[in-house]
């Protein structure tokens, strides 16, 4: 199974790594998962610019072409993801709109984080732009609320509550992506 994960932050001052890097500390090592991480400030898409909707496959630009590989590769995917202004970031929806068949059939899980909700809005938020891609989200999330577990030191301390959560959604999205396997077809 190959598990993408998106870090959907790109602000210089950004947490997102951070909290990717300590979600990624909790996948087990396991010869039959692979994992790519995609960082959205590293992949730098411009806000989209393909001439023609994204259902007909006919990308033209080489962003566009070699993140389409990128999503239709995996099998699933996970979205570390932070609120800002009680919704999800402008880069994390630009990088879905740019794809449309390449996400269908794919579970989705969230790391979410932030101050007050610890991100929770956000996923909300954006629940209903992956169903309309055809993903499909998982019950179990992981939610960081900075207050609580982002230390001075710039990284993420858990006492294992968050922990046991990312054990819990990693399960659920390698369960759904087991069954969803079958179904899922290659983008053209």
């Amino acid at each position: 199974m190959k598990l993408l994960v998106v870090v959907a932050s790109t602000r210089p001052t950004r947490v997102g790594p951070a909290v990717a890097d300590w979600f990624l500390a909790q996948v087990p090592a396991d010869t039959d998962l692979e994992v790519d991480v995609a960082d959205l400030a590293e992949i730098a898409l411009p806000f989209l610019d393909e001439p023609v909707d994204a259902h007909s496959g006919g990308y033209v630009h080489a962003h566009t072409l070699a993140w389409s590989a990128r999503v239709d590769a995996a099998d699933a995917v996970v979205l570390v993801m932070p609120e800002y202004n009680r919704g999800y970031t402008a880069p994390l929806k630009n990088a879905l709109d740019y794809l449309a068949d390449e996400w269908r059939d794919k579970p989705v899980g969230f790391v979410s984080y932030g101050m007050s909700s610890g991100g929770m809005r956000a996923v909300e938020a954006i629940t209903p732009v992956v169903v309309a891609l055809g993903m499909l989200p998982v019950g179990a999330a992981v939610t960081v609320h900075l207050r609580r577990w982002l230390g001075e030191d710039g990284r993420v301390h858990d006492d294992g509550t968050l922990a046991r959560a990312a054990t819990r959604l990693l399960g659920e999205v390698r369960r759904l992506a087991a069954l969803l396997r079958p179904a899922h077809v290659p983008a053209a």
